[in-house]
């Protein structure tokens, strides 16, 4: 699997994304930030969906977040200005809420429309060693902003019939995005999330999907996890709320899978 790697002293950026709704997307960005800062990597972790989840569940308070990433869109604020820190994961947060949702009709009538969180994210990425861009489960213009923002992106999937039907939609768009605007964006892996070894069918889709992408799909599998689906209530990453964990452990492993490959990357590059 190669691995998009940043110029020298930039961040490596990944969106995590998938137009599919409830596929453990959220969880993945909030786990994999943590996981990451726990490897004493500088990690930014973009919430980049009107929900807000990705920022409650780093334990900052969205709503008491006057300046988020709505300003930084729309030119208002800087990064810096806006950022929050996300204290029992490590690492730092642009934060969103519903504000947010308003972004689309706004960046319509923009020019670049699609660049400008790519601009924003200029003066930050010396900063961090890896931006994180949590996607809302649609094609939507936010999520375009992103993909344009990204050298890769990381889709975390069930393994479930369905999934593999979507999964094709959001490869294209990523191909499109590619040749049209973002010569640097690769599809980085499929992850595959909430996985339950007992299901015959998902270990089945399993088989498809290695069959189908073959090193674009991480070795490492989360598993379905209770501890994980509470960790937000609590305003903590699952690697944090419960370290020994299944789900939490399985993060990790993660973290360190996709470290490792950015090294790997890295020494081709060289």
């Amino acid at each position: 699997m190669s691995v998009a790697s940043a110029k020298k002293d930039k961040a490596s950026v990944f969106c995590i994304a998938n137009q599919k709704g409830g596929v453990g997307k959220t969880t993945t960005a909030i786990n994999l930030a943590a996981a990451l800062a726990a490897l004493k990597k500088k990690v930014l972790l973009i919430d980049l969906d009107p929900q807000g989840n990705a920022t409650m569940g780093s334990g900052v308070d969205k709503n008491a977040a006057e300046i988020n990433i709505y300003q930084v869109l729309i030119g208002q604020n800087k990064v810096s200005e806006a950022k929050k820190r996300s204290e029992s994961g490590g690492y730092d947060v642009l934060p969103a809420n519903r504000e947010l949702s308003g972004a689309e009709i706004d960046l319509v009538q923009m020019q670049e429309r699609e660049q400008q969180l790519k601009k924003a994210l200029e003066e930050a990425s010396d900063e961090y060693d890896i931006i994180l861009i949590d996607c809302p489960p649609t094609l939507s213009l936010l999520t375009l902003n992103g993909l344009v923002s990204a050298h890769g992106v990381i889709i975390p999937m069930q393994c479930e019939y369905f999934a593999l039907e979507g999964l094709s939609d959001l490869v294209n768009t990523i191909k499109r995005v590619y040749r049209n605007i973002n010569p640097e964006l690769q599809l980085i892996g499929l992850l595959r999330v909430m996985f339950d070894a007992r299901v015959t069918l998902q270990q089945q889709v399993s088989a498809q999907i290695e069959e189908h992408f073959g090193d674009k799909v991480f070795k490492t599998v989360i598993p379905r996890n209770v501890r994980l689906a509470e960790a937000p209530s609590h305003g903590m990453p699952g690697t944090v709320y419960d370290k020994n964990s299944r789900g939490a452990k399985a993060y990790v492993e993660f973290g360190k899978e996709l470290v490792k490959q950015l090294k790997k990357s890295a020494k081709s590059a060289a």
